[in-house]
């Protein structure tokens, strides 16, 4: 059996730019995207916690330590600048892969900076 795993996740960035003539769907900081372990032109599920909206596109590179989160072209419609949105990527992974798997977790200041990393979410309590 194969099982669709949470591989990345950048919490809680900050939509910085809404370009809807640009080429591409999502342009995210490149440092984001290498620590998030997250290939340019991979599939990505985007939740915008400010308006509701998910959609999936794909990830494209913006420069290194710019902050940039840049949604362009028809996704442009789902976020604005200043959205809070989370960005996930997905694995599908064989089960005796599980065991070794952790996802990337990346957190963020409000300038879309690394403030901590993590390999799992804590355990939700009532």
């Amino acid at each position: 059996m194969r099982r669709i795993m949470l591989k990345s996740k950048l919490h809680r960035v900050t939509v910085t730019h809404s370009e809807p003539d640009y080429e591409g769907s999502v342009a995210i900081d490149g440092r984001l995207l290498d620590v998030a372990d997250i290939r340019e032109y991979e599939r990505i599920e985007v939740y915008n916690l400010t308006n509701g909206e998910r959609f999936a596109t794909y990830a494209i590179r913006a420069e290194e330590g710019s902050g940039i989160i840049s949604v362009n072209g028809a996704a442009s419609r789902k976020a604005a600048p200043g959205d809070i949105v989370i960005v996930c990527a997905y694995a599908e992974l064989e089960e005796k892969e599980l065991a070794a798997f952790k996802p990337r977790l990346v957190y963020v200041n409000s300038r879309n900076h690394i403030t901590h990393t993590r390999h799992s979410i804590p355990v939700q309590v009532a």
